[in-house]
C-alpha cells in the first residue's frame, strides 16, 4: 500500500505553505478535509484560512509564530467550517517550519470523536498540544488575563528610559498562571557572556556565571549563539542536556528554566533566563507569553542602549561646549547652569561663558542658538569660541558682538545647507541672540551690549527682582556689521544679577510676563541663600519634580534649552542696614521709547507697595516729568528713585533732572488745553515735591508715603 493511501485511510491529509509567497500546496485528503473543491490542490493562504473557524485561528496563530520562532512542532485542535460558517468537523493540525522558517509543512487528521456538536465543551480547546500540561476549565480566562498581561507589561518596557529601569519592570512582570520567581538579563563582551543584571538571586551567585565563554554549552550562551530558546522543564533535564552547565546551577533551588535569545533589529544582543522554584510544563501558551516578552525585552534594552549612548555622548560634548570651570572673581560671585531640552539629543544652541578679561574685569556672555538639533550645537560652540577670541583682544562690548555677528553671517554663507550655499533657502539660515556684559568688580559697574537678547534682570537684597531695560540691536548673523549700542548700570553690593536664556523663562507654558513672575516669585523666596542654591531652585521650578507648582497660562508646554547665570557683588556693606530699593535711568532724546522701560521699572519696584493707587500715581507723575524734559528741552532725563524705611511705612523718592536750568510754575490751562498740567499733578497725587537747583540744570522729585493720603 502506498503512502498516500495509508494516509487517506485514517483520514489524515499533508500540506506545504510558503509564507513568502502565501502558496498552499495540498494533498487530495487535505482538500476534503478542508471542504475544499476536489481539484484546489494549489490555493492561497487566505482561502484556507477562510475554512478555519475565526476563533480558532486567532489562537493557533500565536502558536505559529511560536513555532517559526522557534523551530520545533506544534499541534492544535481546529473547526473547519462551511463557506456559511456552519461547522463541517474537528480536525487536529499538527506543522514544523522547515529551514530559516519560510516554509511550513504539516498534516491535518479528522477527529472522530467528541463529535463537532460537543466539541466545544469536549474537545481539547485550540492550542492544546501532546505532550503539555492539561488545558484547564478556565483557559479562556487565562487567555485574556495573558492578553492584559501582555498589554500592560509592553506598556511599562516602552515607558522605561534606562538599562536599570527596563530590569526592574523586567523583575516586576506578574505573568498570569506561571510567574518566575527568578530571573537574569545575560549581554555578550567580546567572545563572553556577560551578567547585566537580575533578579531573586543573591549577589554572589553570580559568581561562578562571570565571564563564561561564548562558545561554551551553557544554556544562555547556547539560546544567544543558535537564537533558539531552550526550556528546561526538570533538573533532570537540565543535568542530562547540559551536564557541564549544571554542575553551576543545580546548587540555586530551582526547578524550570527558560532562556530566550533577546532579538531587536534582527540581531541577537542577549539571553533572557525566567526561573521556577517549581516545576514548569512550558505549555504552548506559557512558551508564547515568554517569547513575547523576551521580544518586548530585547526591544526595550535596545531602546535603551541607545538612550544612554546617546545621553552619554550629548553629555560629554556639551561638557566640551562649556566652560570646563567658573574663574572665582574676587568681590564677585558667580552661579551657572546650563540644562538642555528633553527631545532627541540632550544638546542645543544656549551657552553661558565666563572670561577673565585683563587687569581685574570680567566678561559674562550668554547666547542661544536657532535649533536645537546637531548644527544648532555646533555653531553654538564655533560661535563661543569666537566670542571668547575676541573679547581676548580686549574689543569693548560692542564690537565683540559686531564681529561675532559678521562671523555668523560668514559661516552661513559658507554653509551648504543656508542661504549662501548652493541650493539652500533663505530660512535655512541660523541666528543667535546673545547678551555680552563687562563688570568691574571695584565698582559693581556693568557695561551691556545685546543682540536680540532678553534683557538682564536684577535682584535686590530684600527679595525683589526687577528687569532692567538695555539697549539692544539685531540678532547675530542677520547683517554682518550691525550696529550694538552700549547700557552702563552699577551692581549694589548684595544685589543679584540674572541673565538667562528664553528657557528659564517661558519652559513649562509661561509667556514672556508669567515666567518673569514666576522668576521673581522663587528668587524672592530663596533670596537669602547662596548663589548655588538659587540657582538649584529655579531650575527645580522651572523643569524639576515642582515645575507642576508653577503651571503657565498656556496649553502647549514649550520645552526649551535653559542657560543661568547668576552674579552678585559680595562685600562690605552686603549684609548691613536695612535693605533699599533704587532704579537709575537715563532717556535721551533720541530713546523716547524708553520713557515705557522707565515706568516698567518703577513698578517693578513698587511690586509689593500696600497702595496700589500710589503705584498708578507714581508712575504717571513719573511719565509727566520725563515727557516735559523731552519736549521742552533739548537735553536727556536723568531718573533716579528710591524706597527707604521698612514695609508699610516706606517713602518713595523720585528725582527726574535734566541740563535745563528754567524752574517749573504752575499754569492754569483750559479745558482743551494739550499740555501745562505737570505742577498740578505733582501737587494732588504726590506728598511732597519740590525743585533743586544743580549747576546747570535742575532736578524735580517727588515723594510718596506709604498708605497715606496724598494731594
Amino acid at each position: 500500500m502506498r503512502i498516500e493511501e495509508t494516509l487517506s485511510a485514517v483520514g489524515t491529509g499533508v500540506w506545504r505553505w510558503d509564507t513568502v509567497t502565501g502558496e498552499v500546496d495540498l494533498d487530495p485528503e487535505a482538500v476534503s478535509l478542508l471542504g475544499l473543491p476536489p481539484d484546489r490542490t494549489t490555493t492561497t493562504a487566505a482561502e484556507v484560512r477562510s475554512r478555519y473557524h475565526p476563533v480558532d485561528y486567532m489562537e493557533i496563530k500565536g502558536l505559529i509564530d511560536l513555532a517559526v520562532s522557534e523551530g520545533t512542532l506544534a499541534e492544535a485542535v481546529l473547526r473547519v467550517v462551511d463557506e456559511e460558517g456552519r461547522t463541517l468537523r474537528t480536525v487536529r493540525g499538527r506543522w514544523r517550519p522547515l529551514g530559516d522558517g519560510r516554509v511550513l509543512v504539516g498534516t491535518v487528521q479528522e477527529l472522530v470523536e467528541p463529535s463537532p456538536s460537543s466539541s466545544s465543551r469536549g474537545s481539547p480547546l485550540p492550542g492544546a498540544a501532546a505532550g503539555t500540561s492539561p488545558p484547564s476549565p478556565l483557559t479562556s480566562d487565562w487567555r485574556l488575563s495573558r492578553e492584559a498581561f501582555l498589554l500592560d507589561a509592553g506598556r511599562a518596557l516602552a515607558e522605561a528610559g534606562s538599562t536599570d529601569e527596563v530590569l526592574r519592570v523586567a523583575a516586576s512582570l506578574a505573568m498570569p498562571g506561571f510567574s518566575p520567581d527568578g530571573m537574569a538579563v545575560f549581554g555578550t563582551e567580546g567572545d563572553q557572556l556577560t551578567i547585566v543584571g537580575h533578579q531573586g538571586y543573591r549577589k554572589q551567585d553570580e559568581t561562578p556565571f562571570r565571564d563564561i565563554p561564548l562558545d561554551s554549552d551553557y544554556p544562555a550562551a547556547v539560546a544567544i549563539r543558535t537564537g533558539r530558546a531552550i526550556y528546561l522543564p526538570s533538573p533532570e533535564e537540565y543535568a542530562r542536556r547540559f551536564p557541564e552547565a549544571w554542575r553551576l546551577a543545580g546548587r540555586l533551588g530551582r526547578r524550570s528554566w527558560a532562556f530566550l535569545p533577546l532579538t531587536a533589529g534582527g540581531r541577537t544582543t542577549g539571553a533572557w533566563m525566567a526561573s521556577f522554584s517549581h516545576g514548569t510544563a512550558f505549555t504552548p501558551d506559557e512558551r508564547s507569553v515568554l517569547t513575547t516578552v523576551a521580544r518586548m525585552l530585547a526591544a526595550a534594552l535596545s531602546r535603551a542602549h541607545v538612550q544612554e549612548s546617546e545621553r552619554e555622548l550629548s553629555a560629554g560634548l556639551q561638557r566640551t561646549m562649556m566652560p570646563a570651570t567658573t574663574p572665582e572673581i574676587p568681590g564677585l560671585e558667580v552661579a551657572a547652569r546650563y540644562v538642555p531640552t528633553g527631545g532627541g539629543l540632550d544638546i542645543g544652541g544656549d551657552w553661558y561663558d565666563v572670561i577673565s578679561l585683563t587687569g581685574d574685569n570680567t566678561a559674562l556672555v550668554i547666547g542661544d542658538v536657532q535649533g536645537h538639533d546637531v548644527r544648532a550645537a555646533g555653531l553654538m560652540s564655533q560661535l563661543r569660541i569666537a566670542v571668547r577670541a575676541y573679547a581676548a583682544e580686549g574689543h569693548h562690548p560692542d564690537a565683540v558682538l559686531t564681529r561675532a555677528s559678521r562671523f555668523l553671517c560668514g559661516i552661513n554663507q559658507l554653509d551648504p545647507d543656508s542661504a549662501g550655499g548652493a541650493g539652500g533657502a533663505y530660512e535655512d539660515r541660523r541666528f543667535a541672540t546673545c547678551l555680552y556684559l563687562e563688570v568691574d568688580p571695584r565698582d559693581g559697574r556693568l557695561v551691556f551690549a545685546r543682540a536680540g537678547h532678553l534683557d538682564p534682570a536684577v535682584g535686590l537684597r530684600d527679595g525683589t527682582m526687577r528687569v532692567r531695560p538695555t539697549e539692544g540691536g539685531l540678532p547675530l548673523g542677520i547683517v554682518p556689521d550691525p550696529d550694538y549700542p552700549l547700557t552702563v548700570l552699577r551692581l549694589e553690593y548684595g544685589e543679584t544679577l540674572l541673565l538667562c536664556s528664553d528657557g528659564l523663562v517661558e519652559t513649562g507654558g509661561h509667556d514672556l510676563d508669567t515666567g518673569r513672575d514666576r522668576i521673581r516669585e522663587i528668587f524672592a523666596a530663596h533670596a537669602g541663600e547662596e548663589l548655588e542654591a538659587i540657582a538649584d531652585a529655579l531650575l527645580d521650578a522651572v523643569s524639576g519634580v515642582h515645575a507642576h507648582e508653577h503651571p503657565g497660562p498656556h496649553s502647549e508646554r514649550r520645552e526649551d534649552d535653559i542657560a543661568l547665570i547668576l552674579l552678585r557683588r559680595t562685600g562690605r556693606a552686603a549684609g548691613a542696614g536695612q535693605a533699599g530699593r533704587n532704579m537709575h535711568l537715563v532717556v535721551t532724546q533720541d530713546e523716547q521709547q524708553r520713557v515705557a522701560d522707565a515706568r516698567h521699572e518703577l513698578r517693578a519696584m513698587l511690586h509689593d507697595w500696600s497702595t496700589a493707587d500710589q503705584v498708578d500715581s507714581a508712575e504717571l507723575v513719573l511719565s509727566e516729568l520725563i515727557a516735559n524734559v523731552l519736549v521742552h528741552t533739548e537735553g536727556d532725563a536723568r531718573v533716579r528713585a528710591d524706597i527707604t524705611g521698612p514695609p508699610g511705612e516706606r517713602t518713595l523718592r523720585v528725582e527726574v533732572a535734566d541740563s535745563d536750568d528754567e524752574l517749573p510754575h504752575r499754569r492754569h490751562p483750559g479745558e482743551l488745553a494739550s499740555s501745562g498740567r505737570g505742577v498740578l499733578l505733582l501737587e494732588a497725587l504726590s506728598n511732597a515735591w519740590g525743585v533743586e537747583p544743580r549747576g546747570l540744570g535742575k532736578s524735580i522729585w517727588f515723594e510718596m508715603y506709604e498708605g497715606e493720603e496724598y494731594g
